[in-house]
């Protein structure tokens, strides 16, 4: 379906060429000023020089073209040359029907869907998801999910860093800790054990105490880089550690994921990545681009238009290793051969913009992309303490994601108990209690992160994201079990829902609504575009409030006139259905109850 500010364009559109005017720049916007009109056009004004006439003049006479519009009502021409105009009431039950009638309320499927591989996540193996995962990971669902609605063929791929000194570090130390493992001993030939000598809550130890060891010890730190130097090199022993290492750790990960409700179609990671590095190198120097500099080949990527300078990209260090660029440019090369993707776009901290500025610059000199490939960089703000800080435990050290989680969760349960306490309501079994806090929690935890703008830092604050009331996941999950609570006393009253039952109503309550369900369609098309999540955030925190001034304002089950609630009542399933998809796009769900 058309979004109805487009329909509307197309009536004033002909009424400006039956008017003897160009229509080509002609729109027709929503009104910032729905106490005068409820949408609106100011296409009068940019005719005035060419047409030697006020825009007021211009605007009445198209205005008199719109009379017997089936969509417009209310035309007006108003100074100094906009022309305000209403929908009509029997158009706009028309077009609710319509959308009630679609499985996708509205929203087309892309006719030509391009193939998007989405990167997000890049955590480290061996170590635990920490908060400073989480906007990467929350954010890239989202748009994932965003895209896939609009039709794409969407591939997320978490990216692991699995690659390098860290390998090294934690080889190291198992050695010094373990010296008769098999892995070890550079003569043994047989199968190594399935069963890793470790678990996860040994590596997280592992890590840290071997990274503080190699600061330290400048001795410890030549053996880690001898044997990371090994692994890579392919020493037998050290690459079957590196699998079950990977094995611990990704086990882990996923676990830590799916608490956040966010997965990957793919868990490759950097090394993955290496068997396509010196086929990518060699391309680049044989294109003249990559030259040595100062013992390092390096790519040139300055470009006149830049206003700061941009630095060379650096391949392969003086010493012969690798470097992130390495890896990022080897993994374009590596989704370009699996996927031939239309875009590459890549969720990642705001401060890596230089990093992926000479990434893509190499990509696209070097020929590693198709011209016509789009690589994005969409970067995140910081998550925020209340002193306007990166986001800390209260010991000052970064918390671990699953314990932020379990704050949310204990305080979910907290307020929803209290709100249980506070209407009179019959309360729920512990059981189902904690589900329903984990449920609003996640929700609270993701909308909170969502609703601002992703290349802004935001603040964390638990009371606030937690609130049932104001801009917050749990008033919008509210809402929608109000409205689910409203259709099953329907139907326990032996109604059936007819989604389709719109009727015209003179009702400014209704017709609010009514308008607000009508945008959806354009707000998921422009969240796709602009890469903009929050934009579905802001929809639907509006879409709550109209609905609970509606419900408020509206008699929907004591209405006596059955068609006139049956109309009330399909209008109250299309908002639930609606706010139900965008959460879902958002990658959160709501509760039966609360």
């Amino acid at each position: 379906m058309e979004r109805i500010a487009d329909l509307l364009t197309e009536e004033l559109k002909t009424a400006f060429t039956a008017a003897g005017y160009p229509a080509d720049k002609v729109r027709v916007s929503q009104s910032n000023r729905p106490d005068l009109c409820e949408y609106q056009c100011n296409g009068a004004m940019p005719l005035a020089k060419t047409a030697h006439k006020a825009p007021l003049a211009i605007a009445k006479e198209v205005v008199e073209h719109l009379s017997g519009s089936r969509r417009i009502d209310n035309a007006q021409a108003v100074a100094p040359g906009f022309i305000n105009m209403d929908v009509k009431e029997s158009y706009l039950a028309e077009y609710l029907g319509d959308m009630a009638a679609s499985s996708r309320m509205g929203c087309d499927e892309a006719e030509d869907p391009m193939t998007i591989v989405i990167d997000y996540g890049g955590p480290n193996v061996a170590k635990p998801l920490h908060v400073g995962h989480l906007r990467s990971a929350v954010i890239g669902e989202s748009l994932k999910r965003i895209a896939r609605y609009c039709g794409h063929k969407v591939i997320g791929d978490v990216h692991l860093g699995d690659w390098g000194l860290q390998m090294g570090l934690i080889i190291t130390e198992l050695q010094e800790r373990q010296p008769g493992l098999v892995y070890f001993d550079e003569s043994y030939t047989g199968d190594y054990p399935q069963e890793p000598p470790f678990t996860i809550s040994d590596l997280e130890e592992i890590y840290p105490t071997a990274s503080k060891k190699s600061k330290e010890d400048d001795a410890y730190h030549a053996k880690a880089l001898e044997a990371t130097a090994q692994l890579q090199a392919g020493r037998r022993g050290y690459r079957a550690l590196f699998q079950q290492i990977l094995q611990v750790s990704v086990t882990d990960l996923k676990r830590n994921y799916k608490a956040l409700n966010v997965d990957f179609d793919l868990w490759l990671g950097e090394s993955d990545a290496q068997k396509y590095i010196p086929g990518m190198v060699k391309k680049l120097e044989d294109e003249g681009l990559a030259h040595e500099s100062q013992g390092a080949l390096v790519v040139d990527v300055a470009e006149e238009s830049d206003s700061k300078e941009i630095p060379p990209c650096i391949i392969r260090k003086s010493d012969g290793a690798s470097l992130y660029a390495t890896t990022d440019l080897a993994t374009i090369v590596q989704r370009m051969q699996d996927f031939h993707p239309d875009e590459i776009l890549y969720v990642v901290d705001k401060r890596q913009q230089m990093h992926f500025t000479q990434v893509f610059r190499v990509a696209k000199k070097g020929g590693l992309v198709e011209p016509d490939t789009k690589l994005e960089f969409l970067g995140f703000g910081t998550m925020n303490g209340k002193d306007g800080k990166p986001f800390k435990t209260r010991e000052g050290g970064v918390m671990r994601l699953e314990v932020l989680l379990n704050d949310i969760y204990e305080e979910m349960y907290r307020k929803i108990r209290e709100n249980q306490e506070g209407r009179g309501s019959e309360e729920s079994g512990e059981d189902e209690a904690r589900e329903t806090a984990k449920v609003v929690g996640l929700a609270a935890l993701k909308y909170g992160d969502l609703s601002n703008q992703a290349s802004k830092n935001y603040v964390f604050d638990l009371d606030r994201f937690t609130s049932f009331e104001g801009n917050t996941g749990p008033y919008i999950l509210y809402t929608i079990v109000r409205a689910k609570s409203i259709l099953k006393r329907y139907e326990e009253a032996g109604k059936k829902v007819d989604q389709e039952a719109f009727l015209p109503v003179n009702d400014p309550n209704v017709k609010q609504l009514e308008l607000e369900c009508a945008r959806f369609n354009g707000v998921i098309a422009d969240a796709f575009a602009e890469t903009a999540p929050h934009k579905v955030c802001a929809y639907i925190y509006n879409l709550s409030n109209v609905f609970n001034h509606f419900y408020h304002e509206t008699r929907i089950l004591g209405e006596q006139d059955e068609k006139k609630q049956a109309s009330y009542i399909a209008l109250l399933d299309l908002t639930k259905r609606i706010l139900e998809t965008c959460i879902d796009v958002l990658g959160f769900s709501a509760p039966e109850r609360m």
